[in-house]
């Protein structure tokens, strides 16, 4: 048996990292997972839960196809619940493909920072266990690499997703304030208009009146 964690910062509050939390594929980072599926969601006592399917490629060497059989798509079952009370998302992953020779209990804890609310913590951790093949230790330890190394990638694929939430949110501003602008220069031009108007038609009653007196 292996065991890996990791800890990580992001310097975005809470609410920003859980939201592309579930925004998070498919990004151009980390192409081995093709895609998700919900199976499930409920909110118990105000906390969702989701029940999703993830779909993904192991890129294993060759040799191990002999051990443990080859599959183009991999699955997971992940189980989730977040928490907005108390500020809390939990995700936990084990794998449904290769289940027989491999299992892989992986758990992702999103908290705001401890000494700083702006800033969120992500503890990750994963129990990697190889069984029933020659090997089994120096297997274990190239899945723990494995996911050391997507864990890298996965901060970067939430960074990726976090600047295009900021990017949509900037676009949605500038949309709003471009409206409210049209609308302001609008509702100025109708007024002068009006008035133009109403100016007019007192100066042509002042000459019809002029001529009749």
């Amino acid at each position: 048996m292996k065991i890996w964690t990791s800890e990580h910062t992001f310097n975005h509050p809470w609410e920003t990292v859980t939201q592309a939390a579930w925004r998070k594929y498919p990004n151009p980072m980390t192409p081995s997972i093709i895609g998700t599926d919900v199976v499930d969601r409920k909110v118990v006592d105000g906390v969702l839960h989701t029940h999703r399917l993830v779909q993904s490629k192991w890129y294993l060497p060759k040799w191990t196809h002999k051990l443990i059989g080859t599959a183009k798509v991999c699955f997971a079952s992940e189980k989730s619940t977040v928490d907005v009370r108390s500020k809390e998302m939990m995700l936990k992953t084990v794998n449904l493909t290769f289940c027989r020779h491999i299992s892989v209990d992986e758990s992702l804890y999103y908290v705001p920072h401890p000494s700083d609310s702006t800033k969120t913590l992500l503890k990750q951790e994963a129990t990697i266990k190889v069984y029933g093949v020659p090997l089994s230790h120096y297997m274990e330890d190239m899945i723990s690499n494995n996911i050391s190394f997507n864990a890298g990638k996965g901060r970067q694929g939430l960074e990726w997703v976090i600047g295009k939430i900021n990017s949509e949110v900037k676009d949605i501003a500038e949309s709003a304030a471009k409206s409210t602008d049209d609308l302001i220069m609008h509702t100025r031009k109708s007024l002068d208009d009006m008035a133009d108007s109403a100016r007019k038609s007192y100066e042509d009653l002042s000459t019809t009146a002029s001529k009749l007196f």
